[in-house]
């Protein structure tokens, strides 16, 4: 009967029955199976490397916890992510055309809820409960780490010991000036102190850095200063192999070799002691784009290495009979190994020196086997084997950094057309060097790029001509600084390591000279406000696009980066920078130069409020501003704001005032601001920041335009290393 209508439906001429749904496609509903179907093609066209993705899956599992306050979405997080691993496994496994989308959800998903699970796990195992309010102590305890700090006149002690009262265990940080520092005190000696102890800082405003949560993952309860001297209860034990007091030891042999700043930084690259550096030789470095050289990481791992490698090859290829019956290769692989790995060791052993080994020994270990020595693959697996061993580092600077450089490297010279343009070809020397030349310049300017995101959401900073000073300053570096502080260690064995010095010197003063000179020039440094998780987001996700994917699809990553930049310029500056504890509020948008209400001389509250104000110059204080009107106790100020006014009120002094004073003055007033207390009287109009609402909230920002107010409370949750958390 069925059929029998259809015939009886009039047809047009030349048509069949089910044209129709053919010319019109958009009347035909998607089937999710030709969705999956073309997924799985797309995975086994493209280059699916799984081993990357992995990796990237359990990064973004740490990250996620971080982001996600409170353990119910911890929890709800892996149970989702095992339950779709499961299910493309068990549904998806024997069917046709869904083999490589079955293998890429549940390896993924599998890897999301094993990166949750592991820094929920690292953070219940490390994280020590603060100090819950400063206090004066005596402490009698075991010396953990010594850091001498020259350049700052003191030396830094961590220190292990049970409290007097009930006897926990903690682990602090004290301060210790030079002039009361004993020089027996080294790793494992006995002392007994008197120190101000303070808990670890949350983040001084939404963005800020986060000494708390670096300070809930390596163990440490409390900071502080020494008070009056120290007394030595029982020496260190003695230990031919204490890599510290050798490290120490080296450093101060390099900077009597070397005076001034140059000697600093020989030290930095032959130690890894950086705690000489001036201030001000650190600032430029910074600002021209080249702290990454002050930061033993990969570059100077993998020159150490190299050299060591380069020159013993050439060694024992001097003797005929080992070279017909060993591999070198072999030889001089692991002997380049062992110098990494004493390398990384006699530099502090620091996680980003650990991580840049690791990646250095995958890289020898696939050339020993003849493998390709430099491939995203590789990358991954170090990647892998820090977040296993260190899963907080994903969440900074340091990690972000490092591999994102790297990545960036690879995926370059991964593609086709930096392939073509570098590969060889008969030519003059002069053709070749600027090929080359011209590849380093872009490589510089490809990792500027990728790590401007990232510098620009930690520090709220960037350096304009980072890639063209790196040009410079990284072959400087690696090609003449390194090997002649190595050479002149080696010849000061026999006593000859004058010459190596001098020369040393005169290229690390060149290194200076670079830094100073970029860092001077007009714009060298954009300063940028707070960027958004999600911002970021977008140019994480399209950069891991451009850089995994082949061919013409990895374009598709600009789509994302875009969406990004313009999310990121289109971020307000806040109006209002409240500090967590009241004391220190910035005006922003009043001329050119930030507002601060006292004259404050910590340089790095001033850089921090600075730096979330994208504000260059020297803060005015308020009550010099004609357009605030200040008295002993209180500011008044009126800001004019899209097509309002704002008047805000903030407490400067701490004698009491009539209440009924401070009551009228507060019902005047949109915003009252205070680092004390104020009575339940004081009825602003919209916002009564005081002692009460910033220990729940910390510190504020807050963009009048808008009426938005973003607190740090809103990006902690109940992690462990947030004081509310705890009550």
């Amino acid at each position: 009967m069925i059929a029998h209508m259809v015939s009886d439906v009039p047809q047009e001429k030349g048509r069949e029955p089910g044209d129709a749904a053919l010319q019109r496609p958009w009347r035909k509903a998607v089937e999710l199976s030709s969705v999956l179907a073309s997924a799985n093609e797309f995975l086994a066209t493209r280059g699916f490397e799984r081993v990357p993705w992995l990796a990237i899956a359990l990064g973004s599992g740490i990250s996620l916890w971080f982001f996600l306050g409170q353990p119910w979405q911890w929890g709800a997080t892996i149970a989702l992510a095992m339950l779709c691993a499961a299910s493309a496994h068990y549904c998806w496994r024997e069917k046709q055309g869904r083999e490589y989308l079955s293998v890429a959800i549940t390896g993924i998903g599998i890897a999301i809820a094993m990166g949750v699970a592991l820094i929920w796990a690292r953070s219940e195992l490390v994280g020590a409960d603060p100090l819950s309010r400063p206090a004066v102590v005596t402490i009698d305890g075991r010396v953990l780490g010594r850091e001498d700090q020259p350049a700052l006149d003191r030396t830094r002690l961590t220190l292990a010991y049970r409290d007097a009262d009930g006897g926990a265990p903690r682990k602090v940080r004290v301060n210790v000036p030079t002039s009361a520092m004993l020089d027996d005190i080294e790793d494992g000696a006995r002392i007994s102190l008197r120190a101000r102890l303070i808990p670890p800082s949350p983040p001084l405003l939404p963005g800020s850095y986060n000494f708390a949560r670096t300070a809930w993952f390596s163990g440490l309860a409390a900071t502080g200063s020494l008070i009056g001297e120290i007394e030595l209860v029982e020496a260190s034990p003695p230990d031919r192999w204490n890599l510290s007091q050798l490290q120490r030891a080296l450093s101060q042999h390099v900077r009597h070799q070397l005076d001034g700043a140059p000697g600093a930084i020989a030290a930095t690259f032959a130690s890894g002691d950086r705690s000489a550096i001036g201030a001000g030789d650190e600032v430029a470095m910074r600002d021209a784009g080249l702290t990454h050289l002050l930061s033993i990481s990969g570059l100077h791992v993998s020159a150490v290495m190299a050299a060591a490698y380069l020159l013993l090859i050439r060694l024992l290829s001097l003797w005929p009979w080992l070279a017909l019956r060993v591999r070198l290769p072999l030889v001089a692989t692991g002997i380049a190994a062992g110098a990494g790995v004493g390398y990384t060791l006699l530099t502090g052993a620091q996680v980003p020196t650990v991580r840049s080994c690791a990646a250095a020994l995958l890289v020898l270990g696939a050339m020993a086997l003849g493998r390709e020595p430099l491939s995203l693959r590789i990358v991954a697996v170090a990647a892998v084997c820090v977040m296993l061993l260190w899963p907080e580092t994903v969440v900074g600077p340091s990690f972000q950094m490092s591999f994102a450089a790297v990545v960036a490297i690879v995926a370059l010279h991964r593609s086709v057309p930096v392939q073509r343009f570098m590969a060889p070809r008969e030519e003059g020397v002069i053709r070749r060097s600027g090929r080359r030349i011209t590849m380093l310049l872009i490589t510089g300017l490809v990792i500027e790029i990728a790590l401007m995101p990232i510098v620009l959401l930690h520090f709220h900073r960037a350096g304009i001509y980072g890639a063209i000073a790196n040009v410079f300053a990284i072959p400087l570096v690696t090609f003449v600084s390194m090997p002649l502080i190595a050479a002149a260690l080696l010849f000061d064995i026999f006593g000859l390591g004058a010459p190596f010095w001098w020369l040393a010197g005169r290229s690390l003063d060149l290194l200076l000279a670079i830094a100073h000179f970029t860092a001077e020039q007009p714009g060298a440094v954009r300063l940028m406000p707070q960027m958004g998780a999600m911002t970021f987001a977008l140019f994480l996700v399209g950069g891991l696009w451009l850089a995994l994917w082949q061919g013409r699809v990895r374009l598709y990553g600009l789509v994302p980066a875009a969406a990004g930049t313009i999310a990121l310029l289109a971020t307000p500056t806040p109006d209002l920078l409240i500090t967590s504890d009241g004391r220190q509020v910035g005006i922003v948008g009043e001329g050119d130069r930030l507002l601060l209400l006292r004259d404050s001389k910590s340089a790095f509250l001033r850089d921090n409020l600075l730096e979330m104000a994208g504000t260059e110059g020297e803060p005015l204080p308020l009550d010099r501003w004609p357009g605030a009107r200040c008295s002993r106790e209180f500011c008044t100020v009126t800001l004019r704001r899209g097509e309002r006014d704002w008047h805000l009120l903030l407490a400067r002094g701490r004698t009491l005032v009539a209440e009924r004073a401070l009551a009228a003055a507060c019902a005047r007033s949109d915003i009252v601001i205070a680092d004390r207390w104020l009575p339940r009287s004081c009825k602003p109009r919209w916002i009564k920041a005081d002692r009460r609402l910033l220990s729940r909230t910390g510190g504020l920002t807050i963009d009048l335009k808008t009426g938005t107010v973003t607190t740090v409370a809103q990006s902690q949750g109940a992690h462990g290393w947030w004081p509310q958390s705890r009550r």
